[in-house]
Parts: structure tokens; C-alpha cells; sequence
């Protein structure tokens, strides 16, 4: 695009990276700077711990100081009783990104959830409800049974997916008792993508491993300190089903753990940490390898947001 051609009304920045990489500053910062050159922006959470409203402080979930006056959608947007699927947050960031357009405004994704971002780009499998007595019995089988059971009824996917992946390998089985076609089958061709409605803007934030695990490990602490616990506390109060996604997010099993008189503070922590530099150490494998090699990865210390959004910038 020239300099002097008119900006592609249906424009989509994304910023995606690990947990604590800093891409939500970067998010922010971008957002202003498209303000100041005359083009109005908003942010649009793509991460999946980010979307409940229970888990402000363990998601790191932005402040209205952190927002620095730039419009954020989808944060908190969810109660914690109400799971949030991919597909879910795929047509809440659809809307909103519609919206942004109408409004003349540049959406900007940012979040580290790859599942979320390639739905809301590639689409979904139009797979069926899975029968609720199947889902059942596949659910009720230990980890054996259902990696066994898998092997049998679709190969491809017991050769995919690890024996200890049980939500994987289960979601594996119920389509495939359900359907009577394996998941691979209905993947081949997905439904609702906007990747070739759009003009994508992305960045990967890939920064040095050992400043990242190290960020990790001091935010996990902080989070303890400033309200972590108490946050697990109320979750706790609520009596959600265990399975729900807001009850397995990093930090609320430790710390239920530690409140529940097992481990000790200083253990909770030490745990919370290494289950964070985990996610963040999957994040960043995603992130390295599984986007286009077409997108732009770097780390957050050599980005220059005009230089690398250019096309946002561009008249």
C-alpha cells in the first residue's frame, strides 16, 4: 500500500505471545500511536484465561490504568460458571471486530491463545453435539482405557496426541462414537473463518527464554501478594464444578491447594511458578512454529510498531 492509499477498512492488527511477554503494553502503545496519526483503535482479548471476569489478578488481566484510556473488549467478559469455548470467543471476536470496522476503528487482537487465534482465522469443524450418554461413558474411562480405546477406534489420533492427553484423547473418542467419523475427518474442512475476509497485521513476540521464565516467576509471586489468593477464595465460595475452565486456569489449583491447608505459602508459589513457565514455554513453541512463516516474530525489545504495522499506518 502507498503512502497515499486509503487505509483497507477491514484491517486486524495482532499481537500474540507468551504469557508475560509484555504484548498487552505493546497492544496498548500501538493503539495510541494509531490515535495519534489519526486512527481511532481498540484492543480485543484473545486469551482464554483473560475472557473470565473471576480471574482479574491471575490472568493479569489489564487495569483501567494499564488500558490507558484505549476502548478493551472482551476481558472479563464471562462468567466463570459459563465456560468459554474457542468457537464462543471466535464469534464474540467476530462481532467486535465487525463493529471496530463500522466504527472506522483498527482492531487489535492480543493474547497467546493459539486455539482461539486459528479458529477465529481457519474456521471451525462443523463436527455435531456429541450424544450427552456417549459423552458420558467416554468421560468415566481412566487414562488406560482411554488411550486403548482410542488406538482402536481412531489410530491417527492415538498416533497424534500424547497417552497422558486425556481432554484430547477424549474429545478424540466422543466424535468418533458420536459421528461415527474420526475428528481428522471433520477438521478437513472448516467453517467461519475470517482469515481471507481480512487484512491481517501480525507480530509473534518471541523474547529471551530466560527473561521470560524469570518474568513469570516474579509476577506469580506478586500475584500472591496482591490478591491471588483472595481471588481463589471467592472462586472456592461458588462451589463451580471442578472441570470448568475457570477452575484449571494456571494458579487456582495451587493455590485451592494451599488454602485447603496442602502445600505451604512458599510451595504454592514455587508451584505456580513452574506451572506458569510451562504454559509459557507451550505458548512459545505454538508460537514458533505453528503461525506462517510469513509472520513477523521477534522479541519485544527490538519492535518498532511503525515500522512493523506500517500498512495500519500507511495513507
Amino acid at each position: 500500500m502507498s503512502k497515499s492509499a486509503t487505509p483497507d477498512k477491514k484491517q486486524v492488527a495482532l499481537i500474540a505471545g507468551p504469557t508475560a511477554s509484555g504484548k498487552s503494553d505493546l497492544a496498548v502503545d500501538l493503539a495510541l500511536a494509531l490515535e495519534n496519526a489519526g486512527r481511532p483503535a481498540l484492543v480485543i482479548n484473545a486469551d482464554s484465561a483473560q475472557v473470565y471476569a473471576d480471574l482479574q489478578v491471575l490472568s493479569a488481566r489489564p487495569s483501567e490504568d494499564d488500558m490507558r484510556g484505549v476502548p478493551h473488549r472482551l476481558f472479563g467478559a464471562w462468567d466463570g460458571a459459563q465456560p468459554c469455548s474457542a468457537a464462543d470467543w471466535a464469534e464474540a471476536a467476530k462481532r467486535e471486530i465487525e463493529n471496530a470496522h463500522l466504527a472506522e476503528m483498527v482492531p487489535i487482537l492480543v493474547g497467546g491463545t493459539g486455539l482461539y487465534i486459528r479458529t477465529l482465522l481457519e474456521g471451525i469443524a462443523p463436527i455435531p453435539a456429541i450424544d450427552e450418554a456417549i459423552r458420558a461413558e467416554v468421560r468415566s474411562l481412566d487414562a488406560p482405557a482411554l488411550y486403548q480405546a482410542v488406538q482402536a477406534e481412531d489410530p491417527a489420533a492415538a498416533a497424534r496426541l500424547n497417552a497422558g492427553d486425556t481432554q484430547r484423547l477424549a474429545r478424540a473418542l466422543e466424535v468418533v462414537r458420536s459421528t461415527g467419523r474420526p475428528l481428522h475427518g471433520w477438521q478437513e474442512k472448516k467453517v467461519g473463518g475470517i482469515g481471507n475476509a481480512i487484512t491481517l497485521a501480525p507480530l509473534v513476540l518471541l523474547p529471551d527464554r530466560e527473561w521470560l521464565y524469570e518474568r513469570c516467576d516474579r509476577r506469580f509471586a506478586l500475584m500472591m501478594e496482591n490478591g491471588a489468593v483472595e481471588e481463589v477464595e471467592r472462586l472456592l465460595a461458588r462451589d463451580l464444578p471442578e472441570d470448568l475452565p475457570v477452575m484449571r486456569a494456571i494458579g487456582v489449583p495451587q493455590i485451592a491447594s494451599y488454602l485447603r491447608g496442602e502445600p505451604t505459602r512458599d510451595e504454592a508459589i514455587a508451584l505456580g511458578q513452574q506451572v506458569t513457565r510451562n504454559y509459557a514455554k507451550r505458548q512459545y513453541t505454538w508460537l514458533r512454529h505453528q503461525p506462517p512463516e510469513e509472520w513477523t516474530r521477534l522479541s519485544p525489545e527490538n519492535v518498532d510498531l511503525e515500522k512493523q504495522f506500517e500498512i495500519l499506518f500507511s495513507r
